[in-house]
């Protein structure tokens, strides 16, 4: 038999038990900067050597952090559903724990990008400096979708939500657009699911199930409500 299609869009409410900080957190800054600083192509152009630093950082976190219960239990879920996973993060803990099918909306951090062009994308495990040139002689900067830029990978995102047979939502605000947009793309008729320690507000959604824990505990009574009555 055919496996149900499972869409799920995480954000940085999964990786906080990792211990990986949040894009926006209450005070505006991410890890003690103004993410105006560091996030925007402005700042890029500002003070590249703040910026590299900054996500030279953030590489090294992501690499010292691990998958905690709630990635473990998404990757579950690929035996009994047909399972993509759609992020808004740019560590790699999904696929570290494990899910095969993994969508990043706003780039990776252990990849890094020429300049001039979207689609000269090199692996970076290591600290990025500046004189680091891309194949085409630009600059090459990491591979992360500033405040204010587009988000290239939105369309395509879009399209699996809307193809989807049941959607989750885990550690998100949605606050962030057009990310939280793509929630409007589920069809009204599919069952959906949200997933955090404080569900924000989502408006009119039909079939909704509203689950308020953190992500890891949270995460582990969604796999265990879909095993019993969506399989």
């Amino acid at each position: 038999m055919k496996k149900k299609r499972l869409v799920v869009l995480t954000g940085a409410g999964i990786s906080a038990e990792s211990g990986l900080k949040t894009f926006r957190d209450s005070d505006g800054l991410w890890e003690g900067f103004d993410v105006q600083e560091v996030a925007t192509h402005n700042a890029w152009k500002k003070n590249p050597e703040l910026v590299l630093s900054f996500y030279n950082q953030r590489r090294r976190n992501v690499s010292d952090a691990v998958p905690n219960k709630a990635h473990f239990c998404l990757a579950e879920l690929q035996e009994d559903f047909d399972l993509q996973v759609i992020t808004q993060n740019i560590d790699d803990l999904h696929e570290r724990a494990g899910s095969l099918q993994v969508l990043h909306l706003h780039g990776e951090i252990f990849k890094m990008r020429s300049e001039s062009s979207e689609d000269r994308i090199y692996e970076i495990r290591d600290d990025m400096k500046m004189g680091d040139l891309a194949e085409d002689g630009f600059q090459l900067r990491p591979h992360i979708v500033w405040f204010g830029e587009a988000v290239p990978m939105i369309e395509k995102a879009a399209r699996i939500v809307s193809g989807a047979d049941l959607f989750a939502v885990i550690g998100t605000s949605l606050v962030v657009y057009p990310a939280a947009g793509l929630v409007h793309y589920a069809p009204r008729h599919i069952p959906k699911f949200i997933v955090d320690r404080s569900v924000p507000q989502t408006g009119d959604i039909p079939r909704l199930t509203e689950i308020e824990k953190p992500a890891s505990e949270g995460v582990q009574i969604l796999r265990d409500l879909l095993i019993r009555d969506y399989r």
